[in-house]
């Protein structure tokens, strides 16, 4: 069976989830009480709980088939982020200059979506395995690129069917989902009433790929 599957959790888990981006820091205090910080993590994990989305029985129902279906932590699969989906603000709209995906060379024609946090030299930048690849769109030049004239591969990847000249900028919009996995090896429900219930917890954890 594959790692990941191409499918998502059902929309209402996450808008009732919590939780956001997990960073790895190993700190050393010297004798002098300063502190050496050092990260082993390139790149963020994000963590979810979307225990709290589950109040009915029908959702227990939709939940408990969605984790077998996944065989619990064996499978990943898409998670609409409800923080952070969108190459821009989640009030604004798409646009195709949102995010800027590097420059060409007259060669190249692969390049990777990205969603960059902060400017500058502390700028991170984060790259997008699992776009909506409907929703993608791509400039060059600052001249948007008609839907005929690029794809979209499995993990982000927009091939242009013409490479940009040499220092001619590509810049993409696009809306995103976040490859996970369960990060629990049972589901804990509980019934509240006729219909109602609740779930302790559930967890999800990004994985990258």
């Amino acid at each position: 069976m594959n790692a990941f599957e191409d499918v998502s959790l059902p929309l209402p888990f996450a808008l009732g989830a919590s939780g956001g981006p997990q960073r790895r820091v190993d700190i050393v205090a010297l004798g002098s009480g300063r502190e050496v910080r050092n990260t082993p993590w390139a790149h963020g994990r994000r963590s979810y709980d979307v225990g709290s989305a589950v109040r009915t029985l029908d959702d227990m129902h939709a939940l408990i088939a969605f984790f077998e279906a996944r065989r619990g932590k064996l499978v990943g699969f898409r998670f609409r982020d409800p923080f952070d989906c969108k190459s821009c603000a989640p009030s604004q709209a798409l646009a195709h200059d949102d995010q800027e995906l590097g420059v060409g060379d007259g060669v190249k024609t692969a390049f990777q979506l990205v969603r960059t946090y902060g400017a500058g030299e502390s700028a991170y930048t984060r790259p997008i395995k699992k776009p909506v690849a409907v929703t993608v769109r791509v400039a060059v030049g600052g001249v948007e690129v008609s839907a005929g004239d690029f794809e979209v591969d499995d993990l982000g990847v927009v091939m242009l069917t013409t490479p940009p000249a040499i220092g001619v900028l590509v810049t993409a919009g696009f809306v995103f989902d976040t490859p996970v996995r369960f990060d629990m090896d049972r589901l804990d429900l509980a019934l509240d009433g006729f219909g109602a219930g609740h779930a302790l917890t559930v967890p999800l954890t990004e994985i990258l790929l």
